[in-house]
């Protein structure tokens, strides 16, 4: 292995190290208590070193919320590919982002509540959020009856992230979470909804 490509893995890993104990601390205590000095006295490297890897916590919010999207990309993947149906695909993807927000709910912040300089919704968005939002896309292409596709995976993922943001904090009863989402589906696929139906 050459000095540089030993270097380039070098950094890589420093780089993998920052992000992991950014989500370690940011699930312990919020994200909040996530800062430059705190990283640097977690992962054992000054603080400089850690700003020649990114600029400061917002860069590395926005590196943790890179790899979340990728991570619910490959969960609401999973979710739909495993569904015999288009309706049941879109009712098991969303089972699929209602929990990843509620069993990871550090990383669902990073993606969707942290400010991060991401271009969202642009060609020049990262591959990772790409891949989420395609998902979406996927499950909800077969129910869109000629209305424009983007705007309506849109429209369905602020329907999903509003339920999942108003229940998580306090606003909505969680115990009604099931009978809002399969009304939230009905209205997208046209099934009447059946909130105790075995995905």
């Amino acid at each position: 292995m050459s000095i540089q490509s030993r270097k380039e893995r070098e950094r890589a890993q420093r780089e993998k190290l920052i992000i992991t104990a950014a989500l370690e601390l940011a699930e312990a205590e919020g994200w909040e208590a996530v800062t430059t000095r705190r990283l640097a006295e977690r992962i054992e490297y000054s603080q400089p070193v850690l700003y020649s890897h990114f600029k400061g916590k917002d860069a590395i919010v926005a590196a943790v919320a890179v790899e979340g999207c990728a991570d619910l990309a490959v969960e609401l993947r999973a979710a739909r590919t495993a569904a015999p149906d288009a309706t049941s695909a879109l009712a098991r993807i969303s089972a699929a982002y209602v929990a990843f927000a509620d069993r990871r709910p550090a990383l669902y912040d990073a993606i969707f509540n942290q400010t991060v300089d991401l271009p969202f919704a642009t060609p020049e968005a990262p591959a990772a959020l790409h891949a989420a939002f395609d998902e979406l896309a996927a499950a909800v292409g077969p129910h869109a009856n000629g209305a424009d596709l983007g705007l309506l995976t849109e429209t369905f993922w602020a329907a999903l992230h509003g339920l999942v943001t108003l229940m998580r904090g306090g606003r909505l009863p969680r115990e009604h979470h099931d009978t809002r989402l399969a009304l939230l589906l009905e209205r997208f696929t046209g099934t009447p909804a059946d909130p105790g139906r075995t995905l």
